[in-house]
């Protein structure tokens, strides 16, 4: 049973395709689920696939000249995951890896194309999510590089507890490593200061969770820190 209509996709992104339409797109639609770290799409792999997250949380991220990798962004749930290369290249320009147990929904381009070329609003729609989507990369990476090392860690914490989890305490889903890839520092600089936040009872650890323990402050080193 086509279950697309009552899907949040249907109004966030197809809010302007019909009834036969959307049966149609639904029929052809393919579900994959991944685990922890598996790689949902390579750099370099060819575009031929529209994909969005029902479930679950992934990051972006692109090989560096000396082999690393360097996140540029998370995306959750109902977030367009191919958007950024898909109407621009041949291939993806960074990799889509998931970091908690996640579902994606995959669509044939060939045929998100054949919307778009046929359906105005369809294609505003499209281009709005695309926006958002640079928008937010772009202002993320600006707010981080403006910060010192403890703005910087504060701002990652306070991202997953009030963009992705919406709570306070939580399983942070990234080690220390990616923390440091993301933020452009080194992992034991990322290491010592989660060790002094707790010190100063900012933060509470317990293993992979966090319990965010005086937020306020929290607050006041991600914006002056």
């Amino acid at each position: 049973m086509c279950t697309c209509e009552n899907c949040q996709l249907r109004s966030i992104f197809f809010a302007h395709v019909n009834s036969e339409e959307l049966t149609n797109i639904c029929d052809l639609k393919v579900e994959r689920q991944y685990s922890k770290g598996e790689i949902i799409i390579n750099e370099g792999d060819p575009i031929d696939e529209f994909l969005y997250m029902k479930e679950g949380l992934v990051k972006l991220s692109k090989a560096t000249l000396h082999g690393k990798d360097q996140i540029i962004s998370f995306s959750k749930p109902f977030d367009f995951v191919s958007l950024l290369s898909v109407f621009s290249s041949n291939k993806y320009k960074y990799s889509v890896t998931a970091i908690e147990e996640t579902t994606v929904c995959i669509l044939q381009l060939d045929m998100v194309k054949k919307y778009a070329q046929e359906n105005a609003m369809f294609s505003m729609d499209l281009m709005m999510h695309i926006s958002q989507m640079t928008d937010k990369i772009i202002l993320d990476n600006l707010d981080i590089k403006r910060k010192h090392l403890k703005g910087r860690i504060a701002h990652v914490l306070l991202y997953f507890s009030d963009y992705i989890y919406k709570k306070d305490e939580f399983e942070l889903p990234i080690s220390r490593r990616e923390i440091a890839e993301y933020i452009g520092m080194t992992t034991e600089n990322v290491i010592r200061t989660l060790s002094e936040f707790r010190k100063d009872k900012i933060i509470k650890i317990f293993g992979k969770d966090i319990l965010i323990a005086d937020k306020k402050r929290l607050q006041s080193i991600s914006e002056f820190g």
